[in-house]
């Protein structure tokens, strides 16, 4: 059975085989943070990981149903990391991805309500309003194809095409493979997203090859497969007969992971995007 998994992390885990070639692979403990900086090389890694080339940066933090404190020490930590991935200069359009009437996949669409956008405050408007530092960002959270008719790649290219931004962040919702992971997790990585590949509902892929702009992918695990974590607690795997229908498994306490992820989230964007600002004095504005 293959472990349903949008976790380099985790994928990497169950595949012994790699080689240096293959993988580098390095961890590092931050502030208490553990981060896990993968980047796959070779085709060879591609195949076995079933992830595309790029880099993948993981934070392990505490389970953010049980802080809301340390939120801000932890968006300053990822938004390093995001600004690490993106072009030094040029705009950023921010792109949430999922539906916001589910609340397993509302993570996306939470997380843009919460990220100021910028780029209307350009010129003498800025300038009056001591702004002009601040980088010019748009943001967009449209729904998903079941709702428009209209794959987020088609319009996310069509967006780009207008606005040429330098590059675009996507936030999603995860599959974990770990109950572990739930909720206390941040992947960060430059390769792109496929929307609802955590739940088997594969759309086209959200990459710089398909938009023509690096594609930073942020994403927080809020969903197990069923089978999937069966199988990570017990060791034994179910076959399609004794669960013939796919079932995704979410915490009783999604509403309160979902709210604080996308609070994170927006306040690591905002820290990576507006370095002389507090991210929760951003936050504010939206709120």
């Amino acid at each position: 059975m293959q472990m349903r998994t949008d976790l380099a992390m985790e994928a990497a885990t169950k595949r012994g085989s790699l080689s240096p070639e293959d993988v580098a692979l390095t961890k590092q403990t931050i502030d208490g943070i553990h981060f896990t900086r993968m980047r796959i090389l070779s085709d060879r890694g591609v195949r076995l990981l079933q992830k595309p080339r790029g880099q993948y940066v993981t934070a392990e933090l505490p389970p953010l149903t049980d802080t809301v404190h340390e939120l801000l020490p932890w968006a300053y930590l990822l938004g390093r990391e995001i600004a690490a991935l993106l072009p030094p200069t040029g705009s950023i359009l921010v792109w949430g991805l999922g539906n916001a009437r589910l609340t397993a996949d509302a993570l996306g669409p939470c997380t843009a309500r919460r990220v100021v956008a910028t780029r209307h405050l350009q010129g003498k408007p800025a300038k009056a309003a001591d702004l002009e530092d601040l980088r010019s960002t748009a943001v967009l959270s449209p729904g998903v194809c079941g709702e428009t008719g209209v794959d987020s790649v088609e319009f996310i290219r069509g967006i780009c095409q207008s606005l040429h931004p330098a590059a675009v962040i996507a936030v999603d919702a995860l599959a974990a493979q770990s109950e572990r992971h739930l909720g206390r997790t941040v992947q960060l990585t430059d390769s792109g997203i496929a929307p609802g590949s955590g739940v088997g509902n594969h759309r086209a892929a959200i990459s710089e090859a398909e938009l023509g702009v690096p594609v930073i992918a942020l994403g927080v695990p809020t969903v197990i497969d069923a089978r999937t974590l069966i199988a990570d607690l017990t060791g034994v795997e179910l076959s399609a007969h004794t669960m013939p229908r796919p079932l995704m498994v979410t915490p009783q306490e999604i509403d309160l992971l979902v709210d604080r992820a996308a609070r994170l989230l927006a306040m690591s964007i905002h820290a990576a995007l507006h370095p002389r600002y507090s991210p929760a004095d951003l936050l504010q504005v939206t709120e």
